[in-house]
Parts: C-alpha cells; structure tokens; sequence
C-alpha cells in the first residue's frame, strides 16, 4: 500500500491535483476537509460545539454553518484547538478506517496534513504553492466569502517547511503545467514500484 499526502493553503490547487493524479494511479483520493465537515455533523459532535461556541452556531436546519464557526476560531487558536480536539477523534477513525480498504493507493489531502500521525505514514509528501495574489483572488471567487473572512482563515495556516517534501509544485493553475507535474509524480511512483 502507498499513501501520498498533498497539503498546501488553500486555493493552491492541491485538490485538483489530487484529484488528477488519483485517476492516473487508479488511487483512492481523500478529501480530509470533507470528513472534517462529516464531523461537525455528527449530532454529537455538533452538540459538545453548541455547548461550547452558543446554539447561534446553527443555521435554520439546525446545522453547524461552518461559516459562523470559522468566524469564532480562526482568529483564536485556542478555539481552534478546542475545535481540533472535539472533531479528531472522529476524522481519525474515518482515516483510519478508509487505510484498512484493500486499495494499492491513497492520496490524503489536506492543508493541515503535516499537524497529524498519517504525515508520517506518507510515502510521497508533496506542497502544492501558487502566487498568494492569484491564490486568494481564486477563493474569493470560489468559496463567496469577505476578504475579512479570508484573512481570518488565512491567519489559522500552517507555514511549510521546503524540506519536508519530495516534491514541490508551484501551481499557476495551466493545465498543461498540472498535467506535466502530475506525470512527473506518476513516472516516480512507478519507478519506486519496479
């Protein structure tokens, strides 16, 4: 089994290499924020939230909207370490769980990947960077949020140690470039294989 773990900020384009890269190894590709969402909706979870952070963290489905949330701990650590430890258990089990399928390969994505045990199961670990210009103008965009909002998120990312990675790809989002780094990856798997 090999497991490969791309991080990197957000609006990089580590999801959409993943992804690519997924369907070149045949590999499973792990959303980990999407598990982190899972979590929060989990109604026990969500309850010990409420108990914590006040019931105004709900919408008028009586969700968690993720939104008010990140509002409250993205700009206090502390918070958001209280955020980490109520949802790890649960995204944990999940990782842990998807890692015991009968799968050659996985791809773990995740912008706080290197924080967690899984990092250091990793075979291949790569950073996927791009212009913080052209990186936040694509959030905006994508996620239809203040710029307040992303300087709040922003503010909860991990700085990357270069060393930490075998690969490193600056992304300026042409497929073409995507595409050639994507096979670059691929052809050192598979020479890893032989």
């Amino acid at each position: 089994m090999k497991l490969i773990g791309i991080t990197g900020k957000t609006g990089t384009g580590k999801s959409t290499i993943a992804t690519i890269l997924a369907q070149k190894l045949d590999a499973q590709y792990v959303d980990i924020d999407k598990i982190g969402h899972q979590a929060t909706s989990d109604p026990h979870i969500a309850n010990k939230l409420c108990d914590i952070f006040d019931n105004e963290l709900l919408d008028s489905d009586g969700m968690i909207n993720r939104k008010r949330l990140g509002n409250i701990v993205f700009s206090d650590t502390d918070k958001m370490q209280i955020l980490t430890d109520i949802t790890w258990e649960y995204m944990e089990q999940k990782l842990d769980d998807i890692l015991l399928q009968k799968q050659q390969c996985f791809i773990f994505d995740w912008a706080l990947l290197p924080k967690v045990k899984f990092w250091d199961m990793c075979d291949f670990k790569i950073l996927v960077t791009s212009d913080d210009t052209m990186r936040k103008k694509r959030i905006l965009e994508r996620d239809h949020i203040s710029e307040d909002y992303l300087e709040k998120r922003e503010s909860a990312t991990l700085d990357y140690s270069k060393l930490a990675f075998d690969f490193i790809f600056d992304n300026d989002y042409t497929k073409e470039n995507m595409d050639a780094f994507v096979e670059t990856i691929y052809k050192n798997i598979m020479n890893e294989n032989n």
